[in-house]
């Protein structure tokens, strides 16, 4: 009788465990949120600055193009007037904002993560993690170089950046690799995090002139001195002083352009699904049916209820996208 007795007991505590997860439940509710828009056709694939709806239409940060799509081409970006897609056997596809009847192709060959233009020049992150420089309308190769290998990446992939003669490529294993676009020659590597799996750049931007860039492990700003600070991070949205993450722990942070926590606030049990800084505020959207307002001076905050389903998620600098259904901010 033992035996089965110990056999048992790791069962029962396992059912238990289900049974009792635990998830966000705010102390006090504020009204029901009802500023909702239906956008009619659901979402079915995001990238970092854009979003595919059913319809083959894409969704940007300022609204709906009509870029005709092909619905076997994964979409990339929208970069410099260009909507950029890419087939999986290496073909990539930069289709004019304004007119969807220009179309300029790329024949790469090899499987395409990320991808950005600027003029004449097309910068390329390929998904062994090599990057390259092409010339849009010549189509050669400008530059080469190989990436370390990985073993696994978060969906998030932040394309090439083009800044002021540079290049900033935003690899798969945790690194910031500066390119002179003049010279076509790189300059700089610069380490985010060096975490074996889910380690590729998830945020890249330019905040009081300095370079931030996060991993799901760590975040960097990077001047005259590289600073580091660990976080989990699952949402990361900047004004023009300060940088707001959400962790996994259920934490929303403001911190400086140098990584100083300014405000911090807890949410025990809370899955964020994005985040929005908008004016005043900073807009959070939770798992459990949650939009919580934090004001960004004292992080005083009001929690209402959302009504969304599951789904692909897509944020502006306003408004959350989810499934078919678009919640503003204001």
């Amino acid at each position: 009788m033992n035996k089965y007795f110990f056999i048992l007991l790791p069962l029962v505590f396992l059912f238990s465990a289900c049974s009792t997860k635990q998830v966000f439940e705010p102390k006090k509710l504020g009204s029901d949120w009802e500023k909702y828009e239906d956008e009619k056709k659901d979402i079915i694939d995001t990238s970092s600055n854009v979003a595919l709806l059913e319809n083959l239409q894409v969704l940007t940060k300022e609204g709906i193009i009509d870029a005709d799509i092909n619905a076997s081409n994964r979409l990339i970006s929208l970069s410099d007037g260009w909507v950029i897609s890419a087939s999986i056997d290496g073909n990539l596809y930069l289709t004019s904002k304004e007119d969807k009847t220009l179309v300029k192709k790329l024949v790469l060959e090899k499987t395409i993560a990320g991808a950005s233009v600027k003029d004449d020049e097309v910068a390329v992150l390929f998904a062994d993690n090599e990057i390259a420089l092409y010339s849009l309308e010549s189509k050669k190769l400008l530059f080469k170089e190989a990436g370390a290998k990985f073993i696994a990446s978060d969906s998030r992939i932040v394309n090439p950046h083009f800044m002021k003669g540079l290049v900033l490529f935003a690899t798969l294993d945790g690194k910031i690799v500066i390119v002179n676009s003049e010279l076509k020659k790189r300059l700089r590597t610069i380490i985010v995090s060096s975490e074996d799996n889910f380690n590729n750049i998830i945020s890249l931007n330019i905040l009081k002139n300095k370079i931030i860039a996060a991993t799901g492990h760590k975040i960097l700003s990077l001047a005259q001195e590289e600073i580091r600070e660990k976080y989990e991070i699952r949402n990361i949205a900047y004004d023009e002083t300060n940088i707001f993450i959400t962790t996994k722990q259920g934490e929303v942070l403001s911190l400086t352009s140098d990584l100083q926590v300014v405000l911090k606030e807890k949410f025990p049990f809370a899955h964020f699904y994005g985040v929005v800084s908008n004016g005043d505020k900073i807009y959070v959207l939770e798992k459990e049916g949650y939009m919580i307002i934090l004001d960004k001076n004292s992080f005083e905050y009001t929690v209402h209820e959302v009504d969304f389903d599951d789904g692909f998620i897509f944020t502006t600098d306003k408004d959350f996208y989810i499934d078919n259904k678009k919640i503003l901010t204001e």
